[in-house]
């Protein structure tokens, strides 16, 4: 589905993005050994550096979001319990949902007037802005795409747990025979599940 679509897009900018990298880096090591070596000046490396830098930042946000790489503070996820944990988690991903989308929506903003208005930098090369704005976009864009994705999924697998709380009831409730039944807290992590048993008699 839209997953594995994502996932392979995120690839294949992954790719580039490396290659963007690679790129940037052999070009400011030429521009300083053309610089205080061979005396010659240059007036694109800079420029070119920057922009190879900035389209392989914002185009690797959606990959790094994918995979929860972003920096963040788990002060409070030893402290919450896993109910706890995941509604913060939702709450966190809202709330990082609309900064982005802010994000983007204003990225738009100055690509569309740096195509109209035809901006450049103030270089004597002065590549169009747009480009810059562009990967700010589209990145952002992807961004936010990603982060909306895994709340609803985030949304959808609570709701599955909360369905599967409710058949284990009904199932045993339907057997009258001694069996195990699972807590709610075995959707935790299998290492912090727990069991209850109970005693059905009938009659």
């Amino acid at each position: 589905g839209i997953n594995r679509l994502m996932q392979g897009l995120h690839t294949a900018i992954m790719f580039l993005s490396s290659i963007a990298l690679l790129t940037a880096s052999l070009i400011l090591c030429s521009s300083v050994f053309l610089r205080y070596f061979l005396k010659i000046p240059t007036d694109w490396q800079d420029e070119m550096s920057v922009f190879l830098l900035v389209g392989a930042t914002f185009m690797c946000a959606g990959y790094v979001q994918s995979q929860r790489g972003h920096i963040g503070i788990e002060a409070l996820a030893g402290l919450l319990s896993p109910l706890l944990n995941k509604l913060r988690l939702l709450f966190c991903d809202l709330v990082s949902l609309l900064f982005c989308s802010f994000f983007t929506w204003k990225s738009m903003l100055l690509l569309h007037e740096a195509w109209v208005d035809g901006q450049t930098t103030s270089s004597s090369w002065a590549p169009p802005l747009w480009i810059p704005y562009g990967f700010m976009t589209l990145g952002m864009t992807l961004l936010s795409l990603q982060i909306l994705l895994q709340l609803v999924a985030g949304l959808v697998r609570k709701e599955k747990q909360h369905g599967r709380i409710h058949y284990w009831h009904s199932l045993r409730a339907g057997h009258p025979d001694r069996d195990v039944l699972r807590h709610p807290d075995c959707f935790r992590p299998r290492h912090h599940c727990r069991a209850v048993h109970v005693d059905v008699h009938a009659g």
